[in-house]
């Protein structure tokens, strides 16, 4: 009887310490989720960005009437 109960208290203790490292990893992947995103939303700027200085090069290329890409 008394090896039952330890082996019980020893398994809820591991499964108590299971779910704490699935917290603790569950929030670490919620950390890197954020970070990823921030990380995209600035990148998605920068490319928009770039694409309309593009634009921009192309129109005035065009009202100056100077073809070149080289310029």
């Amino acid at each position: 009887m008394q090896t039952w109960r330890q082996a019980c208290i020893s398994g809820q203790q591991s499964a108590q310490a299971q779910r704490q490292a699935e917290r603790e990893q569950a929030k670490a992947d919620k950390k890197r989720i954020r970070e990823l995103e921030r990380e995209l939303r600035r990148k998605d700027k920068a490319l928009a960005e770039a694409a309309a200085i593009l634009v921009l090069r192309k129109k005035l290329n065009a009202y100056w009437g100077n073809d070149s890409e080289d310029n």
